[in-house]
């Protein structure tokens, strides 16, 4: 009698603990990479970011997403992988576009530099 007095309090509590734990399976994997997406976007520097990381994760949710049809798992583990694939292409954009930006500034400063050197000869 008393376990069935208190199933309106465990059922909804089991519930919440479940959607609690996939949410922490779903996003887990992605809260490490915020500090980091964010050092880069501020320093505009992303020469300690690995993309070969990037790659092994890419390839990896891939695969999983792929396992996926051809026998179902738990659908948090795959939301997981749909997450994981958006926030490594999110980390390739911007470590390309700020190694981008710097090899142009740095080839601007060699450009800069030459011309200035080549002027000074001639006077």
């Amino acid at each position: 009698m008393e376990a069935e007095g208190l199933d309106w309090l465990l059922v909804p509590l089991h519930q919440l603990v479940s959607w609690g734990a996939a949410g922490a399976m779903v996003f887990g994997g992605v809260v490490p990479y915020i500090p980091q997406y964010r050092d880069i976007r501020r320093t505009q520097n992303a020469e300690g970011f690995s993309t070969y990381v990037c790659l092994v994760l890419l390839v990896a949710n891939i695969l999983r997403i792929l396992f996926w049809f051809g026998r179902h798992f738990e659908s948090p583990l795959l939301w997981q992988s749909v997450i994981m694939i958006l926030t490594m292409l999110l980390m390739l954009k911007l470590c390309t576009e700020v190694r981008t930006a710097n090899e142009l500034n740095l080839k601007r400063r060699v450009f800069a530099g030459g011309l200035e050197s080549f002027g000074s000869k001639g006077q």
